[in-house]
């Protein structure tokens, strides 16, 4: 597993994992549906649902690492 710390330009470090679990909302029951929401920029927010609760928590986990992951590659080609 790669290091998700990094540091900035102003010198602070941030750990990438928890900025991008603070992008997605927390998984609420909607009707039928389990639905959460993940902000990839400042106007990009995708909602998801799903009929089961297990898919909706395995999915935001899985979604939330590629977010990290994405925000990772960026900041790295910012620096080349």
């Amino acid at each position: 597993m790669s290091n998700n710390i990094i540091e900035t330009n102003l010198g602070k470090k941030v750990d990438l994992q928890r900025i991008s679990e603070g992008s997605a909302s927390p998984i609420t029951k909607a009707g039928a549906f389990y639905v959460f929401s993940l902000r990839l920029a400042g106007d990009d927010v995708r909602e998801y649902s799903f009929t089961n609760r297990d898919r909706a928590v395995s999915m935001r986990s899985v979604l939330v690492s590629h977010l990290a992951q994405k925000m990772q590659l960026d900041t790295k080609k910012k620096v080349i």
